[in-house]
């Protein structure tokens, strides 16, 4: 039985407390299903309202900061929702209603270079011992906002623990003025190649790729096309020279909070055994979203940020070709303004046939899952994608672009596969209009089969979409990781 390691996970936000997108998810489950594998993880969160609200005042002073960047500091301990948790109160930073990372006109807090560098200084700071009675055997940290842990150990010397980075979407970077450099704590010699320096600025998340023992990201085809020149977003090179400790490690789903069989949010529970019962969910879902109630018409889910990487501009251009094929349209999202007026637009065009609601809701995220029969998503490119995993769950069948982890998740329905009865959705190439409209083409078709459909819904609610791999192979890097470093083994 190998031993039981301690992991000191740091991250921007955390579900069920802060989410705005997929990081929040994985920071949130994969602690829990690390624990089988006997890891456990603590994780430093920032103290946003809603975190210190869930905390509650009996949360406990582990750390206090005299100085972090112009105020003070201290770092409470607690328990929510089964997640032990750390995290950084510190007002001047992060008492700030609203999104966590963008101010109310919509662009990013002005001191966003300081918030995160302050989330990952204290992360380092816990990593190397200062919380009397811990000190982690690895650290384990998530995207540009905590990428500095990594920078801030290699620059302060001394013993410390392995170091992992996640990269969850290698489009953010972090990047900011080089004068800050010293403001950060940081020394003139981190201003260079194989430092911070990232075409005459400072790039957090290089500081992670150049300093972390371990870099994944969540899938194993994203993590090939991120170390070409065409989807290396100017770090491939970087990425190329580490390639030696860069794996795709594909993310899973909570299989508590995606449960068609529990799921409060349905007007039907149900399962691969009770698969007619989700009926009841598709007319919930066009009643409330005022669609008519016609389920001969393939009734098509978006569950998306509507933004260029997602592909949505592609699937509004198309539109009014795809209602013309009888299809029904119900999406859930918001991003960039013109794509938003634009679906607003479509839905008033056509009320009966396309629905959209701009913004977020958990519990219509949900129905539109088990409502719709097929779940679009036409990214340009797609890191891992969390949606077409709970599609799978849910049964409505994925339909997506081939590209990072929507290549790895999905099983397109082409002639073997279905021969073979493993197919569990449809993908296509490259992410352009025609290939979407081909591709939701194929679908209906299927659709018009209802043996066939059926096969395509069982064969991906019986899917492993959970944790439990994922976290096999976390627990396995953490270890081996630990292994191989000199002065850790």
């Amino acid at each position: 039985m190998p031993p039981r390691l301690h992991v000191l996970s740091v991250a921007s936000e955390i579900f069920p407390i802060v989410k705005t997108g997929g990081l929040a998810d994985v920071a949130g489950a994969l602690p829990k299903a690390l624990a089988a594998e006997d890891v456990s993880v603590r994780t430093l969160v920032p103290g946003y309202p809603a975190v210190l609200a869930a905390l509650g005042p009996a949360a406990a002073t582990a750390l206090s900061v005299a100085d972090l960047f112009g105020g003070a500091g201290r770092v409470l301990a607690g328990n929510v929702a089964g997640l032990d948790l750390y995290a950084l109160d510190a007002p001047h930073l992060f008492a700030r209603q609203g999104n966590i990372y963008t101010g109310p006109d919509g662009a990013d807090w002005p001191d966003n270079a300081f918030r995160f560098a302050a989330l990952a200084k204290i992360g380092a700071r816990i990593a190397a011992g200062a919380i009397a009675g811990y000190r982690p055997d690895a650290v384990h940290a998530h995207d540009w906002q905590a990428a500095l842990v990594p920078a801030y150990l290699r620059y302060a010397g001394g013993r410390r623990p392995v170091c992992v980075l996640t990269v969850h979407n290698l489009a953010f970077q972090g990047v900011f003025p080089p004068t800050l450099l010293g403001s950060l704590g940081l020394p003139p010699e981190a201003y260079s190649l194989d430092g911070l320096e990232y075409y005459g600025r400072i790039s957090y998340l290089k500081a992670g790729l150049q300093f972390a023992d371990r870099i994944t990201t969540v899938s194993p085809t994203y993590a090939a096309e991120i170390v070409t020149p065409e989807s290396g977003m100017g770090l491939d090179g970087v990425l190329r020279r580490r390639a030696a400790v860069l794996s795709g490690i594909l993310n899973g789903i909570d299989e508590e909070v995606w449960n068609p069989a529990t799921d409060s949010s349905l007007a039907a529970a149900f399962d691969a055994e009770r698969l007619a019962s989700r009926a009841a969910n598709a007319l919930a879902l066009r009643v409330r979203l005022g669609l008519e109630n016609d389920a001969r018409a393939m009734l098509v889910g978006i569950v998306s940020r509507l933004t260029w990487q997602k592909g949505l501009d592609l699937l509004l251009a198309a539109l009014p070709e795809l209602l013309a094929c009888g299809l029904q349209f119900a999406l859930l999202g918001a991003g960039d303004a013109a794509l938003e007026a634009g679906f607003r637009e479509a839905a008033r065009r056509y009320p009966s046939r396309a629905a959209c609601l701009i913004g977020y809701d958990e519990s219509l995220a949900h129905l539109i899952q088990a409502g719709a029969d097929a779940l679009l998503v036409p990214s340009r490119f797609e890191p891992c994608g969390l949606t077409q995993l709970c599609a799978l769950r849910y049964g409505a069948v994925p339909v997506v672009a081939r590209v990072g982890g929507l290549a790895d998740t999905v099983i397109d329905a082409n002639e073997m596969a279905l021969a073979a009865e493993v197919a569990t959705g449809i993908q296509f190439a490259p992410p352009s209009r025609e290939a979407l409209e081909a591709a939701l083409g194929r679908a209906n078709a299927l659709f018009r089969v209802p043996a066939v459909w059926k096969r395509l819904q069982l064969n991906g609610m019986r899917s492993d979409v959970s944790w439990r791999r994922p976290a096999r192979r976390y627990a396995q890097l953490y270890r081996d990781a630990l292994a191989t470093r000199p002065g850790n083994g």
